[in-house]
């Protein structure tokens, strides 16, 4: 097998989604209007996006010996991406994510990590090899720091790029973590949470300080600014579709925008994929199930 342009050391989770009227205030009881399961989890998420835009992708996560577990496998059979260093664990069940999704397309989210709480260092270890032949290695925090620490460490001394997503937003960032990290990738909540500044580009500048390349700050609906040193920032508007549902729009930018970087070293046409896969994203229900392929993204592109 081709070594893998990307590797993706995340979560994989079974999403339920159930769809509301709105999203109940605390103690509040609501009835569902509709449910649907799907595949989802961070990393399998950016996974399934880079590998729809054509990059080759390999998988470093923990899941359960379980019908969920089956799933994850065959989401990413069918997607192309190298399972080979995802482990299953008899004693830890699939993470699995509940989503509930509002008349207006907003959502709100719970997580149970299960096997995602596993991945270990000595897990990524054994995944050296394929982490030393990629041109990207992208984490996020759905899973323990020190797996993804390991992993950048692996990448750093190979010459490899890496990514990481600071998703869920953390009460504070390891800074060995951002000391390894090349591309931080964080929402406007995110930003706030690590900086305590409101101002995207502001939070920007000082998350710029600690990674070695780029911070990507992405705006929901009014599109994302990209920061690197010694430049200005490059802020690049959203395109407008009626969005059916937001979730997993972020994980869609940021897959998109990795094997778009891995492939061709550009980060404006990074930029310009992200946003393209970001919105087509919000057309369609669930996370993966709404995820566009390379063609659907460069018809939108009009490239």
């Amino acid at each position: 097998m081709p070594a893998p342009e990307i590797v993706v050391v995340g979560s994989y989770n079974q999403d339920v989604v159930l769809v509301v009227a709105h999203l109940p205030a605390p103690g509040e009881t609501c009835l569902s209007l509709d449910r649907r399961e799907s595949p989802g989890g961070k990393g399998s998420n950016q996974a399934v996006q880079a590998a729809r835009c054509g990059a080759r992708v390999a998988m470093v996560a923990a899941i359960g010996i379980d019908p969920a577990g089956d799933d994850a496998l065959a989401v990413w059979a069918r997607a192309g991406i190298d399972a080979t260093a995802a482990p299953r664990l008899a004693d830890h069940g699939t993470g699995m994510a509940v989503i509930l999704v509002d008349a207006r397309a907003e959502n709100s989210i719970v997580v149970d990590p299960g096997a995602n709480a596993q991945l270990s260092p000595s897990h990524v270890a054994a995944a050296a090899p394929l982490i030393a032949s990629a041109k990207l290695v992208l984490g996020q925090l759905e899973t323990p720091v020190a797996a993804t620490k390991r992993a950048f460490e692996i990448a750093r001394e190979a010459g490899v790029l890496t990514a990481l997503n600071a998703a869920p937003a953390p009460d504070a960032m390891d800074g060995d973590m951002l000391a390894l990290t090349d591309i931080l990738f964080v929402n406007e909540i995110e930003a706030l949470a690590l900086t305590g500044q409101a101002d995207p580009v502001a939070a920007g500048a000082t998350l710029l300080a600690e990674v070695g390349v780029a911070v990507v700050v992405t705006l929901g609906k009014e599109g994302a600014v990209l920061l690197r040193r010694d430049q200005a920032p490059l802020a690049r508007p959203a395109h407008r579709i009626e969005a059916v549902d937001t979730t997993g729009a972020g994980d869609a930018f940021i897959g998109a925008f990795a094997a778009s970087l891995a492939r061709s070293g550009d980060f404006d046409r990074a930029m310009a994929w992200g946003l393209g896969a970001g919105a087509l994203a919000c057309t369609a229900m669930g996370a993966v199930t709404s995820f566009a392929d390379e063609p659907r993204i460069a018809r939108l592109l009009k490239l």
